[in-house]
Order: C-alpha cells, then sequence, then structure tokens
C-alpha cells in the first residue's frame, strides 16, 4: 500500500524543474518512473537552453473556449508556438501506460500527431480527465497526451498567467479561437534540480 510517507518520500526523490517566469516560479516535479521518456526530453532540452527566454503564450478558459465541447483550463508554453523547430519527437507515453491523468497542476506535453511531442507543454489549471487517454475523449485519436509531472510550488504564478488577456489577433492564422495571450509570459529559464541539489 502506498502511504503518504511513502508518497512523500517518492515527490522528493523525483527530479523538480523551477520554471522562472517574469510573473514567479513555477515548481514541478518531473515523474521519472511513470514517464521516463517525457521527462528525459523535457531536461534535456532545459538543460541545453531551448526553452530559455521562451514564453507561456496560450490560455485556455471559459471565456475563450471553443463552441460545442467542455472547457479545459491550462496554460501552454515552451520554446515557441511551433516548438524548436530541429527537435525530433518524442515516444508518446499514454497515460493508460503511466497511470497519470490530467488533474489540477499536472504538466504534460502538447502535440499535434502521436510522437510529435517536443518542447512545448501545458499546465492544467482545474482537473480535465477529457485530456486523458481513451474513448470519447477531447482528442479524436483516443491516445490522449502524455502527463510527465505536477506542479508543486507555484499555482499561484500559474493562475495569474492563466487569467492574462488574450485574444484572436494574437493567435496563429491557422487558430480561430482567442486563446492566444496578448503579452506572452516570458520563461526566464528552466532549471533542473535533483534531491542532491539545494536552491
Amino acid at each position: 500500500m502506498l502511504t503518504a510517507l511513502t508518497a512523500a518520500t517518492l515527490m522528493i526523490a523525483q527530479p523538480h524543474a523551477v520554471i522562472e517566469t517574469s510573473e514567479g516560479d513555477i515548481v514541478v516535479a518531473l515523474n521519472d518512473s511513470a514517464a521516463p521518456v517525457s521527462v528525459a526530453n523535457f531536461i534535456a532540452h532545459a538543460e541545453a537552453g531551448h526553452l530559455d527566454a521562451g514564453s507561456f503564450y496560450r490560455s485556455v478558459r471559459d471565456d475563450n473556449e471553443r463552441p460545442g465541447v467542455e472547457p479545459m483550463h491550462l496554460i501552454q508554453g515552451g520554446y515557441g508556438r511551433d516548438g524548436l523547430p530541429e527537435a525530433e519527437g518524442i515516444a508518446h507515453e499514454s497515460t493508460l501506460e503511466t497511470g497519470l491523468t490530467h488533474s489540477r497542476g499536472a504538466i504534460s506535453m502538447a502535440r499535434t500527431a502521436v510522437g510529435t511531442a517536443t518542447t512545448e507543454f501545458f499546465i492544467m489549471v482545474d482537473d480535465y480527465p477529457g485530456l486523458d487517454a481513451g474513448p470519447g475523449k477531447r482528442n479524436p485519436d483516443e491516445a490522449g497526451y502524455a502527463v510527465f509531472g505536477a506542479v508543486i510550488e507555484g499555482m499561484d504564478v500559474v493562475e495569474r498567467i492563466w487569467m492574462a488577456p488574450t485574444s484572436l489577433e494574437a493567435a496563429p492564422d491557422d487558430f480561430p479561437y482567442p486563446q492566444y495571450i496578448v503579452e506572452p509570459v516570458r520563461i526566464e529559464t528552466v532549471r533542473i534540480v535533483d534531491e542532491n541539489d539545494e536552491d
């Protein structure tokens, strides 16, 4: 049985990412035991500096969600809207395999088709199991998105970013919903900290 003490020990043992933004820091516990491919990819891009000077550029809320779907609440960011051009997509880690879910604070890989995730990620503001894998979920391919960790500090920063003004004018030409942040929130750097490091 997984006790509260055991769960706390596992969280401490996980590598952490400190996402330093112009709105404050977001600290994420990276679940490398459940999602090793996604975590290794995130760490590699962070340590290579590919996320430095990136941004959180998308916020999805009730007031800008596309019509006809159950609203989800999240912020998206990374290197840039289309990802790092030379980055190769990684193998998809389904929530059916990892046992993770898109609950409040979860960090997950953004993608188009399965196997295309690179540098872009999103953080959940509220629970939204519709992004998990399985039939009848939000993505028609039923593969869902790959959760690879969870915010352990800085949800207030996440929520401030989430409430930033958005507009259709800030969105890509092929994206017809006003979910893109008018003044994207800068990611100053992403630091990886393991259990043997000190802040």
